[in-house]
């Protein structure tokens, strides 16, 4: 049986770098699973039912994303189960890319003992708020502040000394706030890296082994099948 193909799913950005970023990652994923198919949640095209009605066959599909707000939860199922066909939903990438997060702002500038200030997007969801808060917590930053819908604001937790670290995955409008705070030392987003390319192969391959899982809209489950 010829192996599922790979949806990575980010979240879109009218950002050419941002598209740029998520095809570099795609590119190191292909050094594992050799069918990688790049989607977007929003903003960007093609969506994830778009690339799943064109797979051969049964297909993976890994959300590229930090937190599991409304684009994990609710846009991305629903989205898989529009197209129809076999489809598995992996978890979302998450806090194990704390250390990423963490080589980043050393690459920035930071300095050991300087304070650190963790700049996420922010959701409407309190559990996704939750996570980059633990996010935060791992890494040692002070303080979390949001860029968009969520309180904090980054500008009213953002101290003269501090630096900004990023969890954002890639380049775009949200990243582009955070570098626009004023923060002497800013963290790029966390990039096409090695790590994160292992992190997508790893939630593929744990989920590919569990084919046979029950159908649901659970995460890790089967979302979409044919009828």
């Amino acid at each position: 049986m010829t192996d599922p193909a790979l949806v990575l799913v980010a979240h879109g950005t009218r950002d050419p770098a941002g598209a740029e970023t998520t095809e570099a990652l795609a590119a190191l994923v292909r050094r594992w699973v050799p069918d990688v198919r790049v989607a977007y949640a929003d903003v960007h095209q093609p969506d994830v039912t778009g690339v799943l009605r064109e797979v051969d066959g049964p297909a993976v599909v890994v959300p590229a994303f930090l937190t599991a707000g409304y684009h994990v939860l609710i846009d991305i199922p629903e989205q898989v189960r529009a197209a129809g066909v076999p489809a598995l939903l992996t978890p979302h990438l998450g806090a194990d890319l704390v250390p990423v997060a963490r080589q980043r702002l050393v690459e920035a500038g930071w300095r050991p003992g300087q304070p650190v200030v963790l700049a996420a997007s922010g959701s409407s969801d309190p559990r996704a708020r939750e996570e980059v808060r633990a996010a935060a917590c791992a890494l040692g930053a002070s303080a979390v502040g949001f860029v968009a819908t969520s309180e904090p604001a980054l500008a009213d937790v953002l101290t003269g000394d501090a630096a900004v670290a990023s969890w954002f995955l890639a380049p775009g409008l949200f990243h582009r706030r955070a570098t626009a705070s004023g923060a002497h030392v800013v963290a790029a987003p966390l990039g096409a890296h090695p790590a994160v390319a292992r992190l997508v192969v790893l939630r593929y391959a744990t989920v590919s082994k569990q084919w046979v899982a029950p159908a649901g809209p659970r995460l890790g489950q089967r979302v979409s099948y044919r009828r």
